[in-house]
Order: C-alpha cells, then sequence, then structure tokens
C-alpha cells in the first residue's frame, strides 16, 4: 500500500490504473481507524479491483466549541491496520492541500431539505463541510464505487442527494452498521467513555430496539413514542439532542401513512456525543433505505 499526500500525485497513479481498465473503489474517512472501518473496507472490495482510503480530518464539518482538536490524529496506527487489511492506496493530505485557498475561502456545497433537520439543527454547517469535502474527494479520485457506513445515517442520506443533484458517476454502497457485543455502533468517538459511561451507552441502542418492536407491534402514535424514549434516556444519564421517528427517505417526522421509517436519536454521554439508527419497513415489500 503506498500512502499519497498531494493530489497531482494519486491522480497520475489512479489516471494510470483506471486506464487498465480497473475500478476503483473509495473509503472517505478522518481516520483513528476501528474495526467498523476495516469492515467497511472489505465491503468495498468486493465491489471493485482497487481500493482507496482517504484520511482527512475536515475542519469544514466541526462547529464553534466541537472537538476538532482533540480528534486523535492515529495516521502510523492507520496505515498499518490499512495496510493488513489489503487496502491499495491511502490519500491522506493536509489541510493546505484541500483547502489551498483557505477552508473559509472555499466554493461550499449544500444539500437543502437533508442538511438542517436531525444533526444538521444541533450541528450547523456540519453536513454542508461534509458534502463539500467528499465532492472533492470524488472529484479527485474519481471513484466507481464508494461506501459509507448506515451508522450515520443522515450523512449517507446527504452524500446520495448530492450525488444524485450533482451527477456523480458514483455508485454508494451503505455499509451495514457494526456493533460490539453488547450492541454499542462502532465508533471512534467510543474512545472518551469513560469505564461508567461505557457501561451505560448501550441503553442508546436499547432504547431504538424498544421503539421499534412498539411500532411492529402496532403502535402509530410516533410522537408519544419519541418523548417516551427520550425521557428514558434522560433519565439513564444521556442527554437526548433528538430521538426521532422519520420518513427514512426525506427524513421528516413520519406520519402514520410512512411505510418505510427510519429511529435516529443523537444523545449525550459525558462530553461524548454518540448517534444511532434502526429503520424498518412496514410495507409487504421492503425497499432499499435509505
Amino acid at each position: 500500500m503506498h500512502t499519497y499526500h498531494d493530489i497531482a500525485s494519486l491522480r497520475r497513479r489512479l489516471q494510470a490504473e483506471r486506464q487498465s481498465g480497473l475500478r476503483i473503489g473509495l473509503l472517505p474517512t478522518m481516520g483513528n481507524l476501528h474495526a467498523g472501518h476495516l469492515a467497511l473496507l472489505s465491503d468495498l472490495a468486493a465491489a471493485c479491483d482497487l481500493t482507496v482510503c482517504s484520511i482527512f480530518v475536515n475542519p469544514t464539518q466541526f462547529g464553534v466549541n466541537e472537538d476538532f482538536s482533540r480528534y486523535p490524529r492515529t495516521l502510523s496506527q492507520d496505515q498499518e491496520q490499512l495496510q493488513a487489511a489489503g487496502c491499495s492506496l491511502l490519500f491522506a493530505p493536509d489541510v493546505s492541500e484541500m483547502y489551498p485557498k483557505g477552508s473559509e475561502h472555499n466554493t461550499v456545497v449544500s444539500v437543502p431539505g437533508l442538511q438542517d433537520v436531525l444533526c444538521g439543527a444541533h450541528r450547523p454547517g456540519h453536513f454542508q463541510g461534509v458534502a463539500t469535502v467528499v465532492s472533492k474527494l470524488f472529484h479527485i479520485v474519481q471513484p466507481d464505487v464508494a461506501i459509507f457506513g448506515e451508522k450515520d445515517y443522515q450523512q449517507l442520506a446527504v452524500l446520495r442527494r448530492m450525488s444524485e443533484d450533482l451527477n456523480f458517476p458514483v455508485r454508494i454502497i451503505a455499509g451495514a452498521t457494526r456493533r460490539d457485543d453488547d450492541g454499542l455502533a462502532l465508533s471512534s468517538r467510543n474512545q472518551f467513555l469513560d469505564a461508567e459511561e461505557r457501561q451505560r451507552a448501550p441503553m442508546l441502542y436499547k432504547t431504538l430496539c424498544q421503539v421499534r418492536d412498539a411500532i411492529q407491534n402496532g403502535l402509530r402514535d410516533y410522537r408519544m413514542l419519541e418523548s417516551s424514549a427520550r425521557g428514558l434516556l434522560d433519565k439513564s444519564g444521556f442527554i437526548t439532542d433528538y430521538l426521532s421517528i422519520v420518513d427514512a427517505r426525506t427524513l421528516q417526522p413520519a406520519d402514520v401513512n410512512c411505510q418505510h421509517l427510519t429511529l435516529l436519536v443523537a444523545a449525550r454521554l459525558g462530553h461524548t456525543r454518540l448517534i444511532d439508527n434502526l429503520s424498518l419497513s412496514l410495507a409487504e415489500t421492503p425497499a432499499s433505505l435509505p
């Protein structure tokens, strides 16, 4: 596995690989890799001939008082993991390479209707930063296929809409959420939980499962279910940003006529913000989501 730090060198390499007929896949990350990332890489490898992983801690998706400065930079360890996992190429640019005029003067990509709800309402500008940097990565790498994890469900929806609206010739794969044995979704932020918080963290997924089960058993008062679930989390020591039952495609609040639902939650334990989701179909024939 070779690591590239500049766009020009990476493009030259990829042009040669593309001309030889190889299908190129992209896994965008911010590094500090864990088993969930490596599982996504494995899923990606099954869909292409050459895998490119990018590691870039993108400043434009961090808001005021968020954790950009303390986000772990673990490039050496990440390189070792990617090498062992069979990654073909690593792209690890610095901020000046991705934003040569400064991130505050960079052209931005917005995705109306999806970027300002749920996490977007609590993290203004976050999804604009995500859409912008992924758009840049799509232009740089020109992948045939890219993969994003379902754990970041809203991000996946935003990027699918962006790719469709901007006519990127990229097939986007949704990678299944990987979980620890107790149900906690794998995330780089889990390392910030102390021992007591880590014991409580699986309650997030357990609560989603309880809401899902209630819906599958016929309960349709979604606003009551949301309120009850938020109260349960708050009593368990979380500070809940939202727990919402939404239309899986539009991310708008679900009503009784909605057949494809996603349950999304964001809550804090101590200083750590955790997210999770579950999707379910009430239709006879399940659809591909989101």
